[in-house]
């Protein structure tokens, strides 16, 4: 039926601007192949199990590097290591730690990363909480810290596991809390200038305390059940010792403190920190359009993790995933438009370093760009997608999920994700997203000891393999480009210095 001309432009009017029509014909394919032929749990072994936790600057991440090459290109995909500059090596050593008062007995506890050790020495004296938000107030306490370990903060908002289970008015309680923490953050002054004081301040803190004789700084594991939180960048190195312990040793001492006893603690700390910047690597692989080669759709994870476990939720889950994306794209013999390019970086950990490296390298070719697809948060299913700011592809994103929402995924949402390597890209106007997750534990085992190939979940991995291809492909089959974000100023990341007179050079 032909449709008059006036009724026609009309109906073109209202649609998107940016409306495209979605080619879902491949996607039972890919889906057949990521879900009944899948090897996401044998690479996930592999990667967690024998490679182990990839530090980045680590031999092991060179490892996970080269062994991941090794299996996109056993599956038919072209591929390189890319370099960039990070900054210098550490490498975690022994831990000795125990309480001497009140009472006697070992403590858990692993240094925060890149700080330094004892130098040989048990090093022993009171533990005290110390407030102080600028150098000055700190001066003031110069005479506290001197020969103490250091709390610098109050323990952390936790529900007791063990009690009554969390109320509706419990909760609330707990996020009041936790709100006006953040809100007293919020209301310091926000000026530029009192900004850059502030951040000078917390890379001047760890020297000043070295300065006043301070024997270590002590932070809250900031999980139940003695799992801890780890961190740290050598974009922030700490001179002197800094030990995480668990939220319930470091409660205890907070609370020893507030009735007026003086625990002490000890503790011997071997570490190894470099001194010269040091080259990694991101791994680099891809599938090759038929038809528009040069535009690309980026599908990414971190490979790096740290190293108290093995990596395998944050973020060996989404590598994994990403792997066998790119198995299952190649196995099911489809051919997309655009190259679709996948990518595992690493320091990520450090603070989004080897994807902000990549995204500088290759400036130039921002604009062709299609979208950059990021998985990191842990080993659940996806279950849909946050928009990023960008609401006017609600409807592309409630299309590009319809062939995958049998299978779970396809909830689309306004919201920002944030923490990630998507985040790299937006500067540059590109597209990119990191889908929302089913949680599965993974406030438990992020950044602890327990993140290990046990807490994978194999039907969650293979479903996400499954979206992840198919999103890709659609994507890349699309008629035209994807209009571009704000692009804004990106600002490289150097080094933060202390204040003279700090480092006794």
């Amino acid at each position: 039926m032909r449709i008059p001309v006036l009724f026609a432009a009309s109906l073109v009017l209202t649609l998107p601007l940016n409306a495209q029509s979605v080619d879902t014909a491949g996607s039972g394919a890919i889906i057949a192949q990521a879900m009944d032929h899948s090897q996401v749990m044998k690479t996930a072994e592999y990667l967690t199990d024998v490679i182990g936790p990839r530090l980045t600057s680590s031999p092991a991440m060179k490892r996970a590097n080269d062994w991941t090459l090794q299996q996109f290109k056993g599956w038919g995909l072209t591929g390189q290591l890319e370099p960039w500059t990070f900054g210098v090596a550490w490498e975690r050593g022994p831990v000795t730690a125990r309480i001497l008062a009140p009472f006697n007995r070992l403590v858990t506890a692993h240094s925060w990363a890149w700080t330094a050790g004892t130098g040989g020495r048990a090093l022993s004296g009171p533990v005290v909480r110390v407030d102080a938000s600028s150098a000055q107030e700190l001066a003031a306490l110069a005479g506290k810290v001197k020969g103490a370990w250091v709390m610098l903060n109050d323990p952390s908002s936790i529900w007791n596991p063990d009690g009554p289970a969390m109320t509706a008015s419990d909760s609330a309680a707990l996020q009041a809390e936790r709100d006006a923490r953040r809100r007293e953050f919020q209301n310091a002054d926000t000026s530029q200038a009192a900004a850059e004081a502030r951040r000078q301040f917390r890379v001047d803190l760890p020297y000043l305390l070295k300065k006043y004789g301070a024997l270590g700084q002590l932070t809250d594991g900031g999980k139940e059940f003695g799992l801890m939180t780890m961190s740290g960048s050598p974009y922030s190195v700490s001179p002197f010792p800094h030990l995480v312990i668990s939220h319930e040793d470091y409660a205890t001492f907070f609370r020893l403190i507030k009735r007026g006893e003086v625990p002490r603690f000890e503790a011997r700390i071997d570490n190894s920190l470099g001194t010269t910047p040091v080259t990694q690597y991101n791994t680099v692989a891809e599938i090759r359009g038929t038809e528009h080669p040069d535009e690309v759709v980026i599908l990414g994870g971190h490979l790096d993790s740290w190293d108290l476990g093995t990596g395998a939720t944050d973020n060996g889950a989404g590598s994994v995933v990403v792997m066998e994306a790119a198995r299952a794209l190649q196995q099911s013999g489809l051919k997309p438009k655009r190259t679709i390019r996948f990518i595992l970086f690493s320091g990520e950990e450090e603070g989004l370093l080897g994807s902000a490296a990549y995204a500088a390298a290759h400036a130039g070719e921002m604009d062709k760009i299609q979208a950059v697809l990021v998985l990191d948060n842990g080993t659940g299913m996806i279950v849909g997608q946050a928009l990023q700011g960008r609401n006017q592809d609600a409807q592309l994103w409630k299309d590009l999920l319809a062939p995958v929402a049998a299978i779970g995924a396809e909830r689309v949402r306004e919201g920002n994700k944030g923490g990630t390597d998507h985040l790299s890209f937006i500067p540059y106007g590109v597209p990119a997203w990191n889908f929302d997750q089913e949680s599965r534990g993974y406030g438990h085992t992020h950044h602890s000891q327990v993140d290990t190939y046990d807490h994978l979940v194999e039907g969650d991995l293979k479903q996400a393999s499954a979206v992840m291809a198919v999103t890709a492909y659609e994507l890349a089959n699309l008629p035209a480009l994807l209009p571009r974000g704000e692009k804004r100023d990106v600002t490289p990341r150097t080094v933060a210095k202390p204040s003279a007179g700090l480092t006794g050079k």
